[in-house]
């Protein structure tokens, strides 16, 4: 049997058994609904299209945007073979007999697109196996990732790419799907004469997150529900229903739990945890919570967040409020102790706190400072003054000759140097105005008054003799 199978007629009939969402496919770029930055008049991918110049390209976006799609219709409107592989089950054995079938092929003038879904999942060696096809121009490599090509495909391979973006639909554009599906007579539902209100279908989108599959699964379950005949508890408790209508009750069986989109090992993982970080540190803890919500419900680990979160009050916060380290870490115990779902409050309570708390990050900058100059001068020997001395050979060496005892002093403070030489009068620390650190910096102005004016014992007593 050829590798090289033609792309099924997409006017056929459609086959009932088919789920719903390989059914409504698009088959034009008429047909397609979103990405207008990509493919509207004009744009980048549409004036390749036009140009029958498309070359190899990444489609990086979440899933049910459209990237397959996308790449059944490039391949139809540039009269290519296409050939689809799964990274998840091809191997390396699979790829070359395609490449040297493509090679061949080329030779005939027939164009090759070869198509890998999750091109992520391949790993070095996989890729670096299509680098020289994609050279020589035997294939068009078209590839389909959720994960940052940056991290994920081979900077070879990726230079020979063009890159494009695909948003996720918006509920507007996915409300639009659904009703093209209930109406279509031919591949869709609208043999089955169902109802759904706009509202309903838009709840629908809503808790699809921008993913257009997973919305057209949903509503596949619940035209079958619609169907069914109610129960008589489901009577009793919501009234009877018109006659195959999709109602709210029935969406929400359907839907069953929120499909929320994130990985816990991929780049939405960072993105959230971001977003977490830079909304506790812009003072708005609507959206914390939000972030933090987002985070909890699709299962990230509490204990990472609460991490992150003692991370937070320490570099945003800092002295502006001492309180604020010691309340990330009870909320990182009490999360400990009871678990979760009840440890979300107190996760709720730590970053509410650290968003309305005063910030500061003079101790984030300082410690930043401070390890540049130590990468300078770690060969700098401590001040003999400083040196412990508990031998008399380092006593007689100068090892703590000087050393002026704070507590001794009436003013508690000596004028003595505590750094290395070449860095006497740096300066690290520098508190804002902001809560705790007001008075810190009121404290520090004192303590280098006190300094100066040891710098001369006479003063201290002239003002007294005054």
């Amino acid at each position: 049997m050829s590798l090289f199978q033609p792309i099924p007629d997409a006017g056929r009939a459609a086959d009932a058994t088919r789920p719903l969402a390989d059914r409504m496919r698009p088959r034009t770029l008429e047909e397609f609904v979103g990405q207008e930055h990509l493919i509207g008049p004009g744009k980048p991918l549409r004036t390749q299209l036009d140009r029958d110049d498309t070359g190899s390209l990444i489609f990086w976006g979440p899933p049910g945007t459209g990237k397959t799609t996308l790449a059944k219709i490039i391949a139809g409107l540039t009269k290519a073979e296409f050939i689809e592989f799964s990274a998840v089950l091809a191997g390396i054995k699979e790829i070359k007999q395609v490449m040297a079938d493509a090679e061949r092929a080329r030779q005939y003038g027939t164009r090759t697109i070869v198509f890998i879904d999750e091109i992520h999942r391949f790993n070095k060696a996989q890729q670096d196996a299509f680098l020289p096809h994609v050279e020589k121009g035997n294939i068009r490599l078209i590839g389909a990732t959720t994960e940052n090509p940056s991290f994920e495909i081979n900077s070879a391979l990726l230079s020979r790419c063009r890159v494009y973006v695909l948003n996720p639909l918006t509920e507007a554009q996915i409300v639009d799907l659904l009703k093209r599906a209930l109406a279509d007579q031919e591949r869709g539902l609208g043999s089955l004469r169902l109802k759904a209100d706009d509202h309903v279908l838009a709840k629908i989108a809503s808790y699809t997150s921008g993913d257009a599959r997973s919305a057209y699964n949903v509503l596949e379950v619940a035209a079958g529900l619609a169907k069914s005949p109610p129960s008589r508890k489901e009577h009793e408790k919501h009234g009877a229903p018109h006659a195959n209508e999709i109602t709210d009750q029935i969406v929400r069986d359907a839907l069953q739990k929120r499909i929320l989109l994130y990985d816990k090992s991929g780049e939405e993982h960072y993105n959230l945890i971001s977003a977490l970080h830079k909304s506790v540190r812009n003072s708005d803890p609507d959206a914390a919570l939000y972030w933090l919500a987002r985070m909890l419900e699709a299962g990230e680990d509490p204990l990472y967040i609460a991490r992150r979160v003692v991370r937070m009050a320490v570099e945003d916060i800092g002295l502006a409020d001492p309180n604020a380290l010691s309340l990330c870490m009870a909320a990182r115990d009490a999360v400990d102790f009871i678990g979760m779902p009840e440890g979300d409050l107190a996760l709720a309570q730590a970053v509410v706190y650290l968003s309305v708390a005063p910030k500061s990050n003079a101790l984030l900058a300082a410690y930043g400072a401070v390890q540049q100059d130590v990468e300078q001068t770690a060969a700098d020997p401590v001040p003999l003054h400083l040196r412990n001395a508990p031998t008399g050979l380092m006593k007689g060496l100068g090892y703590g000759k000087g050393y002026q005892y704070a507590h001794e002093l009436e003013a508690k403070v000596a004028d003595m140097q505590c750094l290395p030489d070449n860095l006497r009068d740096r300066v690290y620390y520098q508190p804002t105005a902001e809560g705790i650190e007001k008075r810190i910096r009121e404290r520090l102005e004192e303590i280098k008054r006190l300094r100066s004016r040891a710098q001369d014992p006479g003063s201290a007593r002239r003002k007294s003799e005054s």
